[in-house]
């Protein structure tokens, strides 16, 4: 370090007093023995700082007098450790700590802005810490956020002194996924035109948003309609630069893409099989390692087929097993090999047990101890299992995989964010308090527009101690108010539209709307109407009104932004108003093609004609959505909101369903109010936050379910000592019956782990308790028609005593279950899809 910048120090006591520090005209002063990566976020810092203040800071290794902002890293800076001698900063905040930072504010004689990392990260994340604290979004590039100019930014930290402690996750990330319908043709058309591929400018994006979302590591895109990431030798050096960790998908070994030809082709390179052709392989592995071993990797080991398919060569599992372990001893071998002065416990490695590789491990596969666990949910939100007790121990600890975005069977949800945060911080949450601290791993598809289920998961991984099911249920909304500031409306409202846009989503996300299967039989594939009804409870009545609700608060706040802050406007569009609308129309096309369907069966020609031209402005404003989303800033994002006609089952949703047209007939408007107070003879909707008693293990949980709130049966990772299950205890009404039907929606959750069950006990009065247990594999009917439409069902009949008219429902279950609907049926339900409202 510069020995003037220590001599001034030393002149100068700094005892941590005053705590707001005036960020304009304050020098940026660091040692230069600070790596490249610390550098490069201290130059983006000058630029958040001139963005705001409109002055830009000097930047200095030599010492400055006046106003100062000191940049660096434990154990690395000198600066820094003279700064620990002095009582500016704790030693125990930084030493030995993963990705931690101080902040630090001094205004004795000169002032002060101290930003301290234990690391490498750790300075780099205090560094984006002070951007986001001066009003400089994480998504000021990817989702528009504006920076409103302040001459006059602060920095406040509350006592003088901040400390951020270490992550909750050690290692946190994104897989860009399925970027064939945007982020591909958005980077290939536009943002790289002269690469014409995802490539390095596209990562240096990406990484710089990932470190200011406090992330460390990226899962590149790997499908074969994009150049892999090692065939653009530039990417690897520019996420380095950032100091962005690699890792891969679950079917890339060694950092190997096999689903691209420049990677592995078959006809160049034989089968993908290491029974049969193990020679190609390892030598394709040993190169991939010489080339890229010398930076920052998480490696995955094991192997899958070629992309997403199951292992190749038809083998028994006898065979499968020990063949995996030969596999991941060898690619040990080689990772020992190529990483100097290392052993193989010392080299990050994951196992990640997804579709048929779950089998092979709970089929007796060997996995090291310090290799990390991964496990999966089951591609729609819900974890498959967690760590046992004995996995629980291992060295490696475990993981996580989880999507936002998927393309697969039962059906694809590539266009829209619609995961409920409330649920991925449940299954979340279960996965972490079970041993999954070590690496949690993000499928993000092309990123936009998942922004808000990604700020939410991040938030997370930092710190999940920061949140329980009140607070991630008000997450998204209290960011939206923080991003908006009071312009358009208060938390309140945001968390009003967000409420029903994601309970909406929750019976069927806008994806899944045309009631087909993709990769099924013929039985069930194709367009279907859809089973909400028109004829009872006005169901798909209240469907639309609400969509339409809340489509038109989110224009209307639009409209409050054109006029009077029109800078924030596309970033609104992006961020609530296109998701919203964009699901409202993908409704109303549906079910106004199905409304014409019933219309015309009746002999209502006219009001057919009418819903047909209901379902084409429909289509005609996705189309129009769309093209402003592609438009938007001069055509910044074109290509965004892309889709492949070529490849049919996922573009289905998008096109026009069958409808009935009859010429002559006119048009005539069909009147869709729901009415209030519909008629629910001989049935009832139990009000589940109504309850006459509760142990005290039962709550409400507000943000799941077909009505906005579930019953959830205590801790899922908690049983009580004796055995005894958690209960909820409700009175009903049902005169001069001798018999009910007790209908009950649970939330469609996997065990635990082997040995765990998935059981609601029911009784009535003092009928003997009846047990549902949710029983499914994966990919058979059962499992496919629980996560299409996010629930399970069970009808019970009791007997019950007709000369009562007041009866008592007990409803317990296993640690964690949910119970999201009940409805009690005495002969009077009728045929729809969630059935009445309360």
């Amino acid at each position: 370090m510069n020995k003037f910048l220590l001599i001034l120090l030393t002149l100068l006591p700094m005892r941590a007093l005053g705590g707001t520090f005036s960020v304009r005209n304050a020098a940026i002063c660091y040692d230069k023995q600070e790596v490249m990566q610390v550098k490069r976020a201290i130059t983006d810092l000058r630029t958040d700082i001139e963005r705001v203040t409109n002055c830009r800071p000097a930047l200095s290794t030599k010492g400055m007098r006046g106003q100062q902002i000191i940049v660096g890293t434990y154990g690395k800076s000198p600066l820094i450790q003279k700064l620990i001698k002095q009582g500016v900063i704790k030693e125990a905040d930084l030493k030995g700590k993963w990705e931690s930072y101080v902040l630090a504010v001094t205004n004795e004689q000169e002032p002060r802005l101290v930003i301290a990392g234990s690391d490498t990260r750790g300075t780099i994340y205090g560094i984006y810490d002070i951007s986001e604290r001066m009003g400089v979004s994480p998504w000021y590039w990817w989702a528009d956020v504006p920076v409103k100019q302040n001459p006059d930014a602060k920095i406040d930290i509350q006592n003088d002194y901040y400390t951020s402690g270490e992550p909750s996750v050690k290692y946190r990330g994104i897989f860009i996924n399925d970027e064939d319908w945007g982020l591909k043709p958005w980077a290939t058309n536009n943002f790289e035109k002269n690469l014409g591929d995802i490539g390095p400018r596209t990562y240096a994006k990406v990484c710089e948003l990932l470190l200011r979302l406090k992330a460390n590591m990226l899962a590149p895109a790997m499908h074969s309609c994009t150049g892999a990431f090692y065939s653009h030798p530039e990417s690897k050096v520019v996420c380095d630069s950032f100091g962005i960790i690699i890792t891969t998908s679950h079917c890339e070994p060694l950092l190997l893409n096999n689903a691209a030809k420049s990677e592995w082709d078959s006809k160049r390179d034989g089968e993908w099989n290491y029974k049969t052709n193990r020679e190609t392989i390892w030598k394709k592995w040993d190169d991939r390692l010489s080339e890229a071993a010398q930076y920052e990797n998480i490696y995955t080991v094991a192997m899958r087929g070629v992309h997403d398919e199951g292992i190749r060569g038809n083998l028994p599992m006898s065979e499968r097993v020990p063949l995996i372990e030969q596999v991941i001893k060898e690619q040990r071998e080689l990772l020992e090999k190529h990483c100097v002065s290392r052993v193989a416990r010392d080299i990050p490695q994951i196992f990640v047990p997804y579709k048929e590789t779950m089998d092979i491990y709970e089929n007796g596969l060997k996995v090291p101890d310090d290799i990390t666990l991964v496990w999966v949910d089951d591609n729609y939100g819900y974890m498959k299992r967690v760590a046992s007790p004995e996995e629980q121990k291992r060295s490696g600890r475990s993981g996580i995989y989880y999507h936002l975005s998927y393309l697969g069977a039962p059906h694809d949800y590539l266009w829209l964010n619609t995961t409920p945060p409330v649920l991925m911080y449940e299954e979340l949450r279960k996965a972490y308090d079970n041993g999954a601290d070590r690496y949690w791993l993000l499928n993000v598809g092309d990123i936009k527009p998942m922004e808000l289920g990604m700020q939410t998961f991040f938030d997370m991984a930092w710190n999940i101690n920061a949140f329980n099911f009140e607070k991630v249920y008000s997450h998204q909304a209290e960011f939206l108010a923080r991003t908006f500031g009071s312009v358009g409306c208060d938390v309140a409202a945001y968390q009003n539209i967000l409420d029903d846009y994601y309970r909406l989503a929750w019976s069927r996300k806008p994806e899944f709307m045309g009631f087909e299967y993709q990769w099924d039989d013929k039985a069930h594939t194709g367009l279907k109407p859809t089973e909400f009804s028109f004829k009872y409870y006005d169901e798909a009545q209240r469907r639309l009104a609400e969509y339409q609700r809340i489509s038109d608060e989110a224009e209307r706040i639009s409209s409050e932004f054109r006029i009077e802050n029109l800078e924030f406007a596309p970033a609104f569009f992006e961020l609530l108003q296109f998701p919203v609308q964009g699901a409202y129309q993908m409704n109303r096309k549906f079910l106004m093609a199905q409304l014409n369907q019933e219309l015309a069966a009746e002999g209502r020609y006219a009001e057919a004609n009418w819903a047909a031209r209901q379902m084409e402005l429909a289509y005609d404003s996705i189309n129009a959505l769309n093209l402003r989303y592609n438009k938007l800033l001069n055509g910044k994002w074109d290509g965004m909101m892309a889709l492949s006609t070529s490849f049919t089952p996922t573009c289905q949703f998008y096109q026009k369903p069958e409808v009935k047209r009859f010429e002559g007939a006119g048009e005539k408007a069909v009147l869709l109010t729901p009415l209030r107070g519909q008629s629910t003879k001989d049935c009832k909707v139990i009000d589940l936050q109504n309850c006459q008693n509760a142990s005290d293990g039962t709550h409400i949980v507000h943000g799941l379910g077909y009505d906005g709130k579930v019953v959830q049966f205590g801790d899922p990772s908690k049983e009580s000592e004796d055995g005894a299950l958690e209960d909820i205890y409700y009175w009903f009404n049902c005169p001069n019956c001798d018999s009910v039907d007790v209908i009950v929606y649970t939330v469609p959750f996997w065990p635990l782990y082997k040995g765990k069950q998935n059981r609601v006990v029911v009784s009535v009065d003092d009928s003997p308790v009846q047990v549902f247990e949710n029983k499914f594999k994966e990919y058979d009917r059962t499992w496919k028609d629980q996560v299409m439409r996010n629930g399970a069902v069970c009808r019970l009949r009791f007997a019950i005593d007709k000369n009562r008219s007041d009866h008592l429902l007990r409803l317990a279950g296993a640690p964690g279950q949910m119970i999201q609907r009940v409805i009690i049926d005495w002969g009077g339900l009728h045929p729809s899809y969630i059935g009445p409202t309360i």
